[in-house]
């Protein structure tokens, strides 16, 4: 089966590099002005291989296999507009997010625009720069179609690129969804200077209000444990390659983030105070980023958001 990339952000750009080792690759972006170069600036320093051809014209795209590598609350409105081409093709999701419109995340999104694509979620814990490089990563390809998924498994895995398959769609999804919000606060206690048994606090007390989210809406708990959750979350909260980690570093230290730089936990946070509400939920954490991301709680109160809950067991 043939492979195209839809998005030639950082992530697209380095899903369609790795996956050119094994074959041709189409990668299409708006802005490919930068192709003579053979190297996207938002992936510096990393050469595109001869099997990977790079077209700003989505009518060559005709890959049975399509990653979409869009972030998640540009999904939609790509998919309004241009679902129809790619309906009957196999569709793999690489958005980590829930879209603020509907309140569910991309693979529901594919759906309802492609109704008779075999729709895929590929996520887990990486960052471009080492998909690009060819350093080992390890993720999660979900597919509720067990077949589907062994036979996606097969495509899209490389030398160093390894994959690990579940049905657990909802799971996976969600996992990768909610670890950037707790990767937003862990980041915002770092730059306050509240140090990194603060960070361990969050990332764990983080971790339960992912897997309370995840499973009251349909997740398997024996999936957030995995690539898809915990390893995503370890990953995100203790690097400055991410850009939700990065952004609570601004947030904690009053500093101002890059304008233009794609943050999908804070819309996230967002839509999960939403649906936490409507579900009866508690999500302090989620509801601590989504009040600083919008302005309504101050840095200078935030620890008093958390620490002045009712005390309760663990």
């Amino acid at each position: 089966m043939s492979v195209a990339v839809i998005g030639a952000g950082a992530f697209g750009t380095a899903l369609a590099v790795s996956l050119a080792g094994k074959g041709p690759v189409t990668l299409w972006g708006r802005d490919t002005g930068w192709t003579a170069t053979r190297e996207n600036p938002r992936l510096p320093g990393v050469s595109l291989p001869p099997a990977l051809r790079v077209t700003d014209r989505l009518e060559q795209i005709a890959a049975e296999t399509v990653l979409l590598a869009l972030p998640a609350q540009v999904l939609g409105g790509f998919l309004a507009e241009h679902g129809g081409r790619f309906d009957r093709r196999n569709l793999v999701s690489c958005a980590k997010g829930i879209d603020l419109a509907t309140l569910t995340g991309p693979s529901a999104l594919i759906a309802a625009a492609c109704p008779h694509a075999t729709v895929a979620v590929l996520t887990g814990p990486s960052f471009a720069a080492d998909i690009a490089r060819g350093l080992p990563t390890a993720l999660t390809l979900a597919c509720a179609d067990a077949g589907a998924a062994e036979a996606l498994q097969r495509q899209l895995s490389t030398a160093t690129l390894r994959l690990y398959r579940t049905t657990d769609v909802a799971g996976a999804e969600l996992g990768g969804a909610l670890k950037n919000i707790i990767a937003i606060a862990a980041g915002a206690a770092i730059g306050a200077g509240y140090g990194d048994s603060a960070r361990a606090s969050i990332v764990t007390r983080g971790f339960a209000e992912m897997l309370r989210l995840a499973t009251a809406l349909g997740a398997r708990p024996e999936t957030l444990p995995g690539l898809s959750g915990l390893g995503d979350l370890v990953l995100t909260c203790t690097s400055e390659q991410s850009r939700n980690f990065r952004y609570g570093l601004a947030l904690g230290s009053r500093r101002p983030f890059a304008a233009g730089t794609t943050v999908e936990g804070a819309a996230t946070a967002r839509a999960v105070t939403q649906l936490a509400e409507r579900l009866g939920i508690e999500m302090p954490i989620s509801n601590l980023v989504a009040g600083l991301a919008e302005g309504r709680i101050a840095m200078e109160h935030a620890l008093d958001f958390l620490l002045n809950r009712p005390l309760k067991e663990e």
